[in-house]
């Protein structure tokens, strides 16, 4: 009797130890399976690094990484400024880090439906812009006519860079395809007046000019400028009746010609008779001026707002802004306009200015 009680003490004992060790090996097990999770998630965050091409910019760079530009831009910048040069400009060959992903700690929770992305396909932008993701409803209800100046036959103001000739058309309607992708990606609706079918949104630094521009919907645009010019107001005007009672807005973009010692900065014209059309240029304006401080503090802006007498601005129905990207003769200016994320800043910064105007004027 006392034999079968030893023995069954012994068992109780043995399976006591054996409990021990079992939770002893299965807090070992948990606290590695912790840390090595803590290590892969700080692996992954770790910030990528990548090497720019020849004619990188950080617009295009971001995008070929799949990152949001307005999300992304300023953490590059911060990340990177000891080896990004002037006006934001990338080196080829150099190594950058791009921002730290977003890693979520936690999984949704049970129920939340998966919000649905909507997708808009415009071949206008070119394959590699052609899909626009819409992002938001903050324009809807506005309608808007992009003007590129000159076009077809016309290469309006010609510059020269490092051997390459500088067309005035070409870098005003890539201004133009990038704000007009911005403000339907907000939900407004977008007329291209000036339109090239191949073109498209390009982000390297020299734009090869050509002559196959047209005026909406499909019309071919005549050498003479006063022809011109009232042919691109009737495309307008036209689109004005059919939308009559909409919020709507005329911009056009130009590069102005000027004394080659003129270094000048984004500058707006309305027509005098319009007080909507001075608003929203003004709006415009001080969004320019509040970016240049935000980016290049000190160094000062000096666009102006002003009443001129133009023919497409006096004459088309909705209100218009006219506006003047730079010196197609001055260096410096066309150094700014060959830079591709540049000219995505400018059309950026359009977009911020005229939904601010939606807000206020509507």
């Amino acid at each position: 009797m006392y034999y079968f009680l030893f023995i069954k003490k012994q068992k109780q004992a043995l399976m006591f130890r054996s409990n021990l060790h079992i939770k002893y090996f299965t807090k070992v097990i948990f606290v590695l399976f912790l840390l090595q999770s803590i290590f892969t998630i700080h692996s992954f965050a770790q910030s990528k690094v990548v090497t720019a091409q020849k004619g990188d910019g950080i617009y295009s760079l971001l995008k070929r990484y799949g990152y949001s530009i307005s999300e992304s831009m300023d953490s590059f910048i911060v990340l990177n400024k000891k080896h990004i040069g002037k006006n934001n400009a990338l080196f080829a060959g150099v190594k950058y880090k791009l921002p730290d992903p977003k890693v979520s700690s936690a999984a949704p929770a049970t129920g939340t439906a998966k919000k649905k992305i909507k997708t808009v396909h415009y071949n206008i932008f070119g394959k590699k812009y052609a899909d626009i993701e819409i992002t938001g409803n903050e324009l809807k209800g506005a309608v808007y006519y992009l003007v590129g100046g000159h076009g077809g036959p016309d290469p309006g103001a010609v510059g020269k860079h490092k051997g390459h000739q500088i067309c005035e058309d070409e870098y005003a309607y890539d201004v133009i395809l990038r704000l007009a992708r911005n403000l339907i990606a907000e939900g407004a609706t977008v007329y291209l007046i000036t339109r090239d079918k191949n073109d498209g949104i390009r982000d390297e630094s020299y734009l090869k000019a050509d002559k196959d521009e047209v005026c909406y919907p499909n019309q071919p645009i005549p050498l003479s400028q006063m022809k011109r010019l009232r042919q691109r107001t009737r495309a307008v005007n036209q689109l004005y009746k059919k939308h009559k009672g909409a919020y709507q807005r005329m911009i056009a973009a130009h590069v102005d010609s000027r004394s080659k010692k003129e270094n000048i900065d984004v500058f707006f014209y309305f027509d005098k008779r319009s007080k909507t059309g001075e608003k929203t240029a003004n709006i415009l304006k001080n969004t320019f001026e509040k970016k240049y401080k935000e980016k290049q503090p000190g160094r000062g802006y000096r666009g102006t707002v002003s009443a001129r007498n133009l023919y497409v601005v006096r004459n088309t129905y909705p209100p218009a802004v006219f506006i003047e990207l730079g010196n197609m003769n001055h260096q410096r200016d066309i150094k700014r306009l060959v830079v591709s994320d540049n000219r995505q800043a400018l059309a950026n910064w359009l977009a911020i200015g005229l939904e601010k105007d939606f807000k206020i004027n509507r």
